[in-house]
């Protein structure tokens, strides 16, 4: 089938880790024709959308995998593909917010679906599931701020709202003479909602990066971060740890997988510290290729594999087939 990848330019992903690379990839091996938009690729005519594609190829080098655009793009009904793929890095801004209602009118299945990236923000959806995580407040006056780090003992994690890949995040203490100048910076001196959450002692230890399909984990990556990083992710500099499941693990998965199955979140990442739900990553979420090499994953056993799998599976019985 014909396949709509909406991402980033293709030429801009990172050869051995990006994982939409991964599922162009893994469509070609299987015998899709995957095709590529980016968010000004994308139009509403009256009340459908529709998508100027450019068919996708792949070069390989070593273990690298790098997406081709054929650069005869044309525009088509979104109708006419198979699936869309929404694989569109954040930030979640107007434009972003924009292609998810032109999404809503495709008339084909969208994954992840529109409505539900709209409605899981990434780190306001954890109040969905607060017994799973840290305490997390959502402020921007300053005295709030002053009298939640008192509330968390001294210590506490700010990040943006709409943050992503470990952007802005930091590390407040009540020692810190630059607590002042932390907090005007976190909330724009007043203007913006900042997340403020509990302090996880064991993040030093790194983070867990568990991916799910269609509601259920199917692998797990720990993020270590460099020496003297209060953030873990990869786009940060963490390092890939070979990791497993936990039971504390399960049990999240196993109250937070059925609820964004239910919401068309067909591929999610979910980050844990310490048993603890940190985020819920409904966006673009990476991990897949670092999964693969750190546990040694080869053709059907992939996490790409794994995905299209669901996919195919999803697809077929939405058809009938």
């Amino acid at each position: 089938m014909d396949v709509l990848f909406v991402c980033d330019p293709p030429e801009t992903f990172a050869p051995l880790a990006d994982t939409t690379s991964a599922m162009i990839d893994e469509a070609l091996r299987r015998g899709h024709r995957p095709y590529c938009a980016l968010l000004e690729d994308l139009a509403l005519r009256v009340d459908s959308g529709y998508a100027r594609a450019d068919l996708l190829s792949v070069e390989r080098s070593d273990d690298a995998l790098v997406p081709r655009r054929a650069k005869d793009p044309t525009w088509r009904p979104m109708s006419e593909f198979g699936v869309v793929i929404m694989r569109k890095d954040p930030p979640f801004d107007q434009g972003y917010l924009t292609a998810t209602w032109i999404l809503d009118r495709a008339h084909v299945p969208v994954y992840n679906a529109p409505a539900g990236l709209r409605d899981f923000n990434e780190k306001l959806s954890l109040a969905r599931f607060a017994e799973l995580a840290p305490t997390t407040y959502v402020l921007r006056e300053a005295t709030e701020i002053r009298r939640v780090l008192a509330e968390l003992g001294g210590r506490m994690i700010l990040k943006p709202v709409f943050g992503f890949g470990g952007r802005e995040v930091l590390l407040a203490r009540d020692d810190d003479p630059n607590l002042g100048s932390l907090i005007e910076l976190a909330t724009a001196e007043g203007t913006r909602w900042t997340i403020a959450q509990e302090y996880l002692p064991d993040a030093i230890r790194g983070d867990k990066r568990i991916l799910l399909v269609d509601g259920e984990p199917i692998g797990a990556v720990l993020r270590v971060g460099a020496a003297g990083e209060v953030r873990n992710n990869f786009h940060a500099g963490g390092t890939p740890v070979l990791s497993e499941l936990d039971d504390a693990d399960r049990t999240i998965c196993a109250r937070v997988g059925p609820v964004l199955r239910d919401h068309g979140q067909f591929f999610v990442g979910l980050d844990v510290i310490g048993g603890r739900l940190t985020e819920i990553n409904v966006t673009s979420p990476t991990g897949m290729r670092e999964i693969n090499r750190m546990d040694g994953l080869r053709d059907d056993a992939t996490m790409q594999a794994r995905f299209w799998e669901a996919l195919e599976r999803r697809l077929g019985a939405r058809s009938g087939t």
